[in-house]
């Protein structure tokens, strides 16, 4: 993804309406509460290395496993599942993935399925054959690296590190694709974020309504059919993300959308977590077709939007923590928000920008881009968005009830 630091950001001219009404002590207190945190980056990381010098210590066991999974329409196994079927102890696996879990604020507990049997939370860790273009190489047995991605700001990485089948360390070039095979420890992202956003979505819902899943908001049939009225929403036809030099070793992104304005019935902030697993790579166009904002959700007819892409060091429970408080702090400090009107969402969306760490602005692991007052009933054809990394077509759809 493209880096996007805050002197790119384009604000909408509406917001400087607003500006006098946060204080910039209240943005410096809501931004301490993600800074104040553990470095739970290190954590992850830190879990990964003893994966990978667990597995370049295993690979003469795990070797006929991979072999059989891995081809080149598939570059990425399920790490417990590959040491199960090689018969190697999972012990450490499960630890290391716990450590991983705690980190991130996900679910470290099995879930109750029924009274007779308890279902594990499903294993997050996976090990990728980095590039395509390594497949020949290691299936005629050219032995492998097995690296996993550093903590931090890519920019700030000096090297990759990685271990060979002896767990001596080698350091990789972090933009040059190696010479020979390197299997990647990392984590699963689509099932990490689609976790991380429903445990965002029940934080925020411990503030009312304001979480409600899109997906999850069925068309409610009345006793009567004549009560019955058409559902407005905006779909997103089109998006595609801009990029630069990027990494080998990050993969393919994971992002989500957090669509945010105010509740139409009381005063307060409503935030709506939209997953998009669809928008893997950049300078690709994608054509999703999906529903992103409920009109009925928003007062004004007004919402922003913020683009976020899945970061190994993000602990979902701590940023849907500041970003809650943030939208709360900047509503509160606004004395009359119908006099304002719509202008209030772009502040909002300011003060959660500001909520966030600094160094998301630099690491295309986080913030994507945004997108200010998108409005009912109006269409946005290759609409860039405020940082100019993300482009995409926004129009109205009116469902109407059956």
């Amino acid at each position: 993804m493209k880096k996007v630091t805050l002197a790119m950001l384009v604000i909408a001219p509406l917001t400087l309406i607003n500006s006098s009404f946060v204080s910039a002590a209240q943005s410096n207190d809501t931004k301490q509460i993600i800074q104040k945190q553990p470095e739970h980056g290190i954590s992850v990381s830190n879990a990964k290395r003893e994966i990978a010098l667990e597995l370049s210590r295993q690979y003469i066991q795990i070797l006929p496993t991979l072999q059989s999974d891995i081809n080149r329409y598939n570059l990425t196994v399920n790490a417990e599942q590959v040491l199960q079927s090689s018969g190697v102890a999972t012990k450490a696996l499960h630890k290391s993935e716990q450590a991983i879990r705690s980190a991130k604020g996900l679910s470290t507990r099995s879930a109750q399925s029924s009274a007779f049997m308890r279902v594990e939370n499903p294993n997050i860790v996976q090990f990728r054959l980095a590039d395509a273009s390594m497949l020949s190489d290691w299936q005629q047995g050219v032995l492998p690296l097995f690296a996993f991605e550093p903590a931090g700001n890519d920019k700030d990485w000096a090297n990759i590190e990685a271990y060979d089948v002896d767990g001596n360390i080698q350091l990789l070039d972090v933009y040059q694709l190696p010479d020979r095979p390197v299997f990647v420890v990392e984590l699963d992202k689509q099932q990490t974020v689609h976790e991380g956003l429903a445990v965002m979505r029940e934080i925020l819902a411990q503030n009312g309504d304001s979480a409600k899943p899109l997906k999850s908001v069925h068309l409610q049939r009345s006793a009567s059919r004549t009560a019955d009225k058409p559902i407005s929403t905006t779909v997103i036809n089109q998006i595609s993300l801009q990029d630069d030099q990027e990494p080998w070793i990050s993969g393919a992104a994971e992002v989500y959308a957090i669509v945010n304005g105010v509740n139409p019935s009381r005063d307060e902030p409503v935030l709506d977590i939209i997953e998009m697993p669809y928008l893997d790579y950049a300078e690709k166009e994608y054509y999703p077709n999906q529903v992103v904002i409920h009109w009925e959700r928003y007062r004004w007819a007004a919402a922003d939007m913020i683009l976020m892409e899945h970061d190994d060091g993000t602990n979902y429970k701590e940023l849907a923590t500041a970003l809650l408080s943030a939208a709360e702090t900047i509503l509160k400090s606004i004395p009359d928000p119908e006099v304002q009107g719509f202008a209030i969402v772009a502040t909002i969306t300011n003060g959660i920008l500001k909520a966030l760490p600094d160094a998301w602005f630099t690491n295309d692991d986080d913030f994507v881009d945004a997108y200010y007052t998108l409005q009912e009933g109006e269409t946005y054809t290759n609409h860039s968005g405020s940082g100019g990394n993300a482009r995409a077509t926004f129009t109205p759809l009116v469902i109407d009830p059956r």
